[in-house]
């Protein structure tokens, strides 16, 4: 990683010169030409200074944030202004070289100087984008609702209401108290379920002790279940034994506990109404290399009717298309997140789109296959980047029809 960002910030340090051609075409004051490069030089010295001195098995998320944001902030917005000379080059190129059969000389200054506000003004938007991202966006927390026909399901069970949360990640916030509106809203819906589908914390179990009383107070008729997700099982920070690694574990599992929430690990619960069954199955988490493989659908599946109704939580989409939908259990629907909709994009009624689309095709919202039913959720929280941009927080509310 340290290779890669370095890379990558050399990089744009080196295009600087490149870029310091629209401040000069803006402006000829001399103390706002020397403003942009002591603030330039000093983002990229505080970039490189964390970035090298970045450790495995330093468990603060800030750091990490510091880095994320001062590259999405501050540095790859400029790509916008190096896009606007570029054009302006390539069009001055082809002038010269017309200009070798054609004598007259054409400059143009002025477009020079437009395409230059132009970029810089774009990069602007994008880094003004960013900052909102994380000052408000990350708390913009938004109920989905959403109904969803499952074979079978009992009578009793019809307008059954389940809240899924996923993607905690407690450890990127600071404050618990700057998630109570988040709870509120789940708490306004009067769910019958909550389930939720993994990643509490980023690394550590203690990253969810503070929020254990805020959690605590989710409410929710026939109680809250939980999976882990891959983050869950601290495979992203350095320990001194694997039987600590085991006790970060069982502590996380404790503290979920603490708060209300019953761990499925590969097995099942029945949730009963009127003699009539809906089946509730949690696998541990399950993902294409490099994440775990841990999760059992056949175990989570024993002793359950084929015919049964059944919802599965399974951390990973990538579960749903390489085992679930294929599996003779006939798994109606499975509730994953994992992905965050990488915290950035458009996700808008028509129109959705986000990077992580290229990596997880079924990234957000419902998707029906062979008959089966996956919903991905967008995430409670935030990982890597602090913040959210376009794609907001989400809690899901399911009605069962």
């Amino acid at each position: 990683m340290q290779k890669n960002f370095l890379f990558i910030a050399a990089l744009f340090l080196v295009l600087e010169v490149y870029i310091y051609q629209a401040v000069r075409t803006l402006t000829d004051n001399f103390w706002l030409r020397l403003g942009y490069w002591i603030i330039s030089l000093a983002i990229y010295g505080v970039f490189a200074y964390e970035i090298t001195h970045f450790q495995r098995s330093d468990r603060n998320p800030f750091r990490i944030h510091l880095m994320i944001s001062l590259f999405l902030v501050a540095i790859l917005p400029k790509i916008f202004i190096v896009l606007f000379l570029l054009i302006d080059d390539i069009f001055r190129t082809g002038t010269y070289l017309i200009g070798l059969t054609r004598p007259d000389e054409h400059l143009f200054p002025e477009r020079r100087k437009f395409l230059s506000l132009l970029g810089l003004g774009l990069g602007g938007v994008l880094s003004a984008l960013f900052i909102d991202g994380i000052t408000f966006g990350k708390y913009r927390h938004k109920v989905r609702k959403v109904t969803v026909k499952i074979k079978n399901l009992p009578e009793s069970f019809r307008g059954y209401k389940i809240i899924q949360i996923s993607d905690v990640h407690s450890g990127s916030f600071s404050d618990p108290s700057k998630l109570e509106h988040a709870i509120h809203l789940i708490n306004e819906q009067k769910p019958d379920l909550v389930l939720f589908t993994g990643d509490m914390v980023n690394n550590v179990a203690e990253e969810f002790k503070p929020f254990i009383p805020l959690f605590s107070t989710i409410k929710a008729i026939d109680g809250k279940f939980a999976v882990l997700g891959n983050h869950d099982y601290a495979d992203y920070v350095t320990w001194n034994s694997l039987d600590a690694k085991k006790k970060n574990l069982e502590t996380l599992i404790g503290y979920e506990k603490e708060a209300g929430f019953e761990m499925l690990r590969n097995e099942h619960r029945i949730i009963e109404k009127n003699g009539e069954k809906l089946y509730i199955l949690g696998v541990d988490n399950w993902g294409l290399k490099p994440f775990p493989q841990f999760g059992d659908l056949d175990k989570a599946l024993k002793n359950v009717p084929e015919s049964a109704a059944k919802i599965l939580m399974s951390h990973d989409p990538t579960h749903f298309d390489y085992v679930v939908k294929k599996h003779p259990g006939n798994v109606q629907l499975t509730l994953s997140g994992h992905t965050h909709g990488m915290q950035f994009g458009l996700d808008l009624k028509n129109i959705k789109w986000s990077p992580v689309q290229y990596r997880y095709p079924k990234w957000a919202d419902l998707y029906e296959s062979e008959g089966k039913m996956l919903y991905v959720n967008r995430g409670f929280g935030v990982l890597g980047y602090p913040g959210r941009v376009g794609v907001l927080p989400e809690i899901t509310l399911f009605e069962l029809a």
